[in-house]
């Protein structure tokens, strides 16, 4: 199997507040007229938060996301979908396909999860074609995602 990035670019995003350097490196597929969340990404299921390798989030300091800390370094960034929350995973594997071959399960081994956070779904109010991972600085700094009608935060301090 050939694997190709033309149909979900890639893409990388940098915040840089104060001292601290934060960036994500994810490939970027698009809705297609397709159902996305409960179809395409299934719910209860993890998914690597974009296509082709595992999305890459890295931070030059250590960060406290829900209360809990997440060191300084890179990690691969997974998520479990669901309707009303979804779960985000830091993991400290990068550079892995984020699949495993035909059965499409996640390619992360668990015993590397370093981090493990809830965070709320909101409606979008557009639809959104093509996937797309901010990081914002307004009242703090957040991690944010967007596609199809659903918008997921996660806040991130110091």
């Amino acid at each position: 199997m050939t694997y190709t990035k033309t149909h979900s670019p890639q893409e990388t995003v940098t915040l840089s507040a104060g001292e601290v350097e934060l960036s994500v490196d994810y490939s970027r597929p698009y809705k297609k007229e397709r159902e996305i969340f409960g179809g395409l990404v299934p719910y209860n299921k993890v998914w690597r938060t974009g296509a082709n390798e595992a999305t890459v989030f890295s931070t030059n300091k250590d960060l406290k996301i829900s209360g809990k800390t997440l060191p300084a370094g890179q990690y691969s960034l997974w998520t479990i979908p669901n309707q009303n929350k979804w779960t985000f995973i830091f993991n400290s594997e990068i550079g892995q396909w984020g699949v495993k071959g035909p059965s499409l399960e996640d390619n992360r081994d668990p015993a590397n999860d370093v981090v493990m956070v809830d965070a709320e779904v909101f409606p979008s109010g557009e639809e959104v074609e093509q996937f797309t991972i901010t990081l914002e600085d307004a009242e703090g700094m957040e991690l944010v995602l967007v596609w199809d009608d659903v918008l997921v935060m996660l806040p991130i301090d110091l």
